[in-house]
């Protein structure tokens, strides 16, 4: 079982980023079909319908049978694609698939880690979330302060907040397969590292992205 989980995870977490990636690139190449949905206001519909989801998913997980796990994550995953595009019309293609790439190598140190090291990291849980409220408090003053090294520094300092979640939840991942089964918990943890990566992934963009003219 313990190898199988750990398969699931992957595959699911392979999925939801081709379906974010593969959905921002699709619509990406119709400009007037993104500025559509920024100018009418479905932009904020399209996120408040992600933080629904989001919290649907982490409160009701052990509730909510594996389909309607698998449905909520492919359903953020493609909504998240949606504003995605915007990060594709902003940089360059290279610039994305070399972020891409680091992202990917920073994923694999860190995930690994967690696999693998003797140490409990549920004590992490506690320093990591109140960082991450940290980080949604600075990105809320930064809207008002528009500095770009106030930027630049809540950047650097998510980062190193989401690198520190992957390998908690990493290290959580056999925890939540025992608590709400195999199937669930593979949507799921699948869902936490999704949003690890792609987090990351968008801070580094926005720190050494090449943007179009």
């Amino acid at each position: 079982m313990r190898n199988e989980i750990y398969s699931k995870v992957f595959l699911w977490l392979f999925v939801g980023l081709a379906v974010t990636f593969g959905t921002g690139f699709f619509l990406s190449m119709n400009e007037v079909m993104v500025e559509n949905i920024i100018s009418s206001g479905m932009y904020w519909i399209v996120v408040i319908a992600e933080l629904g989801i989001a919290m649907f998913l982490g409160f009701r997980i052990k509730k909510m049978n594996y389909t309607t796990a698998l449905i909520c994550y492919l359903a953020y995953s493609f909504i998240t694609g949606l504003t995605f595009s915007l990060l594709f019309l902003a940089y360059k293609l290279t610039s994305i698939i070399s972020v891409f790439a680091i992202t990917s190598i920073l994923f694999l140190i860190f995930g690994l880690y967690g696999k693998y090291t003797k140490r409990d990291l549920s004590r992490m849980s506690t320093f990591l979330f109140m960082g991450l409220i940290g980080i949604i408090v600075a990105g809320i003053i930064g809207i008002f302060v528009q500095n770009s090294m106030f930027a630049a520094t809540i950047n650097v300092i998510s980062i190193i907040i989401f690198l520190g979640y992957i390998a908690y939840d990493m290290n959580s991942i056999e925890k939540i397969a025992d608590y709400v089964g195999e199937d669930k918990a593979a949507v799921y943890c699948a869902f936490q590292l999704y949003l690890d990566f792609i987090n990351i992934f968008i801070d580094l963009l926005q720190l050494i992205g090449d943007s179009n003219d």
